[in-house]
């Protein structure tokens, strides 16, 4: 399928969150035990209409909206132990993981995530994905967050492919947004797990 629509494609870039592994409810979980160490409460709808969000993003919006600086340090170390406590419920997107297991070494394959690199990296490794990509992004990487460019460029730029070459699989506006702002093409999951049901 893929080389039929985008007979031109040397390299393959994936989102991680949303894409390769469902994280959205372990994130909905991890982000409110992240706030509360701070006295606020974050609603998990309030943080999955904000799915796609780097975690910048998301403490912009939720400063923001309680009228107050917070200690980002201090969240971010709870959003990690709840993450982490939580990993062995993580799932695999399998209409995406499939994909990636085979063309795993007939094309050169990258991660890139607004996410922070040990998120990342934890949920590919719990899932055994990690040894199947030439190389992962993280937004420690770069200098913006999608819907940016930079992630896929740096990508790209790791893979030695030049960006018009390379086929994105993402699940969001922002990460859509982002991958034709560096020149690749995308393919939105979304669409590939509804026709995989």
């Amino acid at each position: 399928m893929i080389q039929e629509r985008f007979p031109d494609t040397k390299a393959l870039i994936f989102d991680c969150d949303g894409t390769l592994v469902d994280s959205l409810a372990l994130y909905a979980v991890a982000w409110p035990a992240g706030l509360r160490s701070t006295g606020h409460a974050m609603e998990a709808s309030w943080y999955l209409e904000r799915g796609g969000f780097s975690g910048d993003m998301l403490m912009d919006a939720f400063e923001q909206e309680v009228g107050q600086t917070l200690d980002r340090a201090q969240v971010m170390k709870h959003v990690w132990e709840a993450y982490s406590a939580g990993i062995d419920g993580l799932t695999e997107i399998a209409a995406v993981t499939a994909i990636a297991r085979a063309f795993h070494g007939r094309l050169p394959m990258a991660v890139a995530s607004s996410g922070p690199s040990d998120f990342v990296r934890l949920s590919l490794r719990s899932r055994g994905l990690d040894e199947l990509f030439d190389a992962i992004v993280t937004i420690e990487d770069v200098a913006a967050a999608k819907p940016a460019p930079d992630l896929f460029l740096e990508a790209a730029r790791r893979l030695g492919v030049a960006p018009q070459d390379c086929l994105v699989f993402e699940d969001s506006l922002q990460g859509v947004q982002a991958a034709k702002a560096a020149g690749c093409h995308v393919i939105d999951v979304r669409e590939l797990a509804e026709e995989a049901a």
